[in-house]
């Protein structure tokens, strides 16, 4: 059990240097999203609208309970633009201390690798690939289960998608590297 979870813990290191070079330094991070064009009014109805409300906003709205609720939509639709928001109003401690979204990846990603380190552990994988695929196939399924189905039902952008799921596959595989070479499976020992 201790060398899962030395097997999990390294995986997750692993994983998070490639999501924060993804993120930070290659483009993968960023395709697909872009800026608001004539940006200052758009900032400020927002402002106006949501007040300090922070929250996931999707237009044009319509009562999801209500039964006629898809065909509501689809009128809406026809005439209105439609979208998601995500919105934070300003913060107000923006600069002090350390930011809380790399260490929250970092413990997301510690848990995606300990699980598969578990998951990796159960098998009779014999051969360092195989067990390194094994690991990557898990990160496949996590990296379309939300980011295709983001695509389909909210028409995230393509590039948006292909991106996010590269990201995890990729992190999937860094990880089953590490993660494979320190798990021994029952048909490998």
């Amino acid at each position: 059990m201790i060398r899962t979870l030395i097997a999990g813990v390294a995986g997750g290191v692993v994983m998070f240097v490639w999501t924060t070079i993804a993120h930070i330094f290659l483009p993968l991070g960023h395709t697909g999203i872009s800026q608001i064009p004539n940006e200052a009014p758009v900032i400020a109805a927002m402002q106006s609208a949501m007040g300090d409300k922070p929250g996931l906003y999707f237009f044009p709205w319509v009562d999801p309970t209500d039964p006629n609720a898809p065909k509501d939509y689809m009128e809406k639709a026809k005439t209105s633009p439609s979208g998601f928001i995500i919105y934070h109003p300003p913060m107000t401690n923006a600069g002090g201390g350390l930011p809380i979204e790399p260490l929250a990846e970092f413990f997301k990603e510690l848990i995606q690798t300990l699980i598969a380190a578990v998951l990796l552990s159960l098998t009779v994988l014999a051969s360092y690939l195989s067990r390194v695929a094994f690991v990557t196939a898990i990160g496949v399924s996590a990296g379309i289960a939300t980011n295709v189905s983001n695509l389909i039902w909210y028409r995230f952008p393509l590039d948006y998608t292909l991106s996010f799921v590269t990201i995890e596959i990729v992190g999937a595989f860094v990880a089953g590297l590490a993660i494979a070479a320190i798990i021994r499976t029952h048909a490998s020992r």
